[in-house]
C-alpha cells in the first residue's frame, strides 16, 4: 500500500484515539491525579481537573495525528524491519499525551503512566537486543543494546535527581519532583542513551519556548501589582491582600508554574516517531564524538 495512504490512515487513527483519550482520562482513579498522601477530607482538597473534548481532545487529536503520520512519512524502512518500534510509537504516544495533560491540569505525573512507559521500554529493549537497533553495528555484542537502555534509564532518573539535589541545596527550593525523575528514567529505558540525549535537548528547547512568554507575563503582572500598591491609599493593606489571594491559589493553578514533565514526555515521543530521521542526521555526529558501538 502506498505510504501516503498509510499516512492518511494514521491521521484518522490518531484523531480518533486523541478524542478517545478524554473518555479514558475522565475514568482515571482520582488518587492517580492527586498529590502524594492526599486526604479527601482535607479542608483545601479539590477534585482533579479532567480532559475535556475542547480544547484538550482537539489538542490530543492533532498531536497524535501528527505523530502517527510522521512516523509513516519519515520512515526509511526501519519500522518495517522493526515492527515493535512502530507499535511502541502507537502505544507510547497516548500515554505521553495523558502525562502532559495530567501535569498541565493537576501538576502531577501519575506513577502508573511512567510505569506504562517503562513497560513499553522493556519491549523496545527486547526489540533492540533480538532485532538489532540501527544505532549499533552488526558486530556489537548482544548485551550492548540492553546496557544502552538500562544505563539510559538510570541516567535519566539520576540527572533530574542531581538537579533536584543541587536546587534544594543551593537555592533552598524544590528543583524537580519525583514524578519528573521517574518519568525521565522511564523515557531513558524507552529510548536508550542516544534517545536520552535527544530528549534532553528537545525537552529544554520546547520548555524554553513556553517559559519565555510565561516569564514576560509574570514580569508584567508583578509590575501591575507594584503599581497598584504604590497608588493605593494603604500600600501595606493592599500588599497584604495580594499576598492573601496568592496563598488561596491551589498549587496546581499557580500561574507562574511551568511543568517540565510534559516537555520531556513529548520529546520522548518525538524521538520515537522520528527515530529514523534522528539517526540519519545525528548518528554521524555521535560517531565523530566517539559515541558508537
Amino acid at each position: 500500500m502506498d505510504k501516503t495512504i498509510w499516512a492518511v490512515i494514521a491521521v484518522i487513527a490518531g484523531a480518533l484515539i486523541g478524542f478517545g483519550l478524554t473518555y479514558v482520562f475522565k475514568r482515571i482513579p482520582e488518587k492517580w491525579l492527586q498529590d502524594y498522601g492526599y486526604d479527601p477530607n482535607s479542608p483545601d482538597f479539590r477534585l482533579s481537573k479532567r480532559m475535556q473534548p475542547v480544547p484538550h481532545g482537539v489538542i490530543a487529536s492533532i498531536l497524535l495525528a501528527l505523530a502517527y503520520s510522521s512516523a509513516i512519512l519519515f520512515d526509511t524502512g526501519y519500522f518495517a524491519a522493526q515492527p515493535f518500534r512502530l507499535i511502541a510509537v502507537v502505544l507510547a504516544w497516548p500515554v505521553i499525551i495523558m502525562i502532559a495533560m495530567s501535569d498541565r491540569l493537576n501538576r502531577i505525573i501519575p506513577d502508573e503512566f511512567s510505569l506504562a512507559l517503562l513497560i513499553i521500554g522493556v519491549g523496545t529493549t527486547a526489540a533492540d537486543v533480538f532485532g538489532k537497533s540501527i544505532w549499533f553495528s552488526a558486530h556489537a555484542a548482544f548485551y550492548v543494546p540492553l546496557l544502552n537502555h538500562v544505563i539510559a534509564g538510570v541516567a535519566g532518573f539520576g540527572v533530574l535527581c542531581l538537579i533536584g539535589f543541587l536546587s534544594e541545596t543551593f537555592l533552598g527550593k524544590e528543583g524537580m519532583g519525583m514524578g519528573d525523575m521517574k518519568l525521565l528514567g522511564a523515557c531513558g529505558m524507552l529510548c536508550g542513551c542516544y534517545g536520552l540525549i535527544i530528549i534532553l535537548y528537545v525537552g529544554i528547547i520546547l520548555g524554553g519556548l513556553f517559559a519565555i512568554p510565561l516569564f514576560i507575563r509574570k514580569r508584567v503582572r508583578i509590575a501591575k501589582e507594584n503599581k497598584m500598591v504604590r497608588e493605593s491609599k494603604d500600600p501595606v493593606a493592599t500588599r497584604r491582600e495580594l499576598a492573601k489571594k496568592k496563598a488561596q491559589i491551589h498549587f496546581a493553578d499557580n500561574p507562574d508554574y511551568l511543568a517540565f514533565g510534559p516537555f520531556l514526555a513529548l520529546a520522548a515521543g518525538v524521538f520515537l516517531a522520528l527515530e529514523p530521521l534522528w539517526y540519519k542526521n545525528l548518528f554521524g555526529v555521535f560517531a565523530a564524538m566517539g559515541v558508537h558501538f
